[in-house]
């Protein structure tokens, strides 16, 4: 599954990851589905977060320049 998610937009990654939380707190799942889901999820939280990292890089090179040097004030 983690596998699977490497390929997510990031958009489609948070609706995904809504789905989990939301089957999760229903509470109607087993232990070995819960456990499941849960990994799926940190494996989502982790590419959700690497992609708003990388997106933040470029919205600083893109303003500030690899220089630090303020391009757009």
């Amino acid at each position: 599954m983690a596998e699977e998610n490497k390929e997510l937009k990031f958009e489609e990654a948070i609706e995904r990851l809504e789905k989990i939380v939301s089957t999760l707190e229903g509470g109607k799942c087993d232990l070995d589905e819960s456990l499941t889901l849960f990994e799926e999820g940190v494996s989502l939280v982790k590419l959700c977060s690497a992609k708003l990292d990388a997106a933040s890089e470029k919205v600083k090179i893109l303003t500030v320049g690899k220089d630090d040097e303020e391009i757009i004030q």
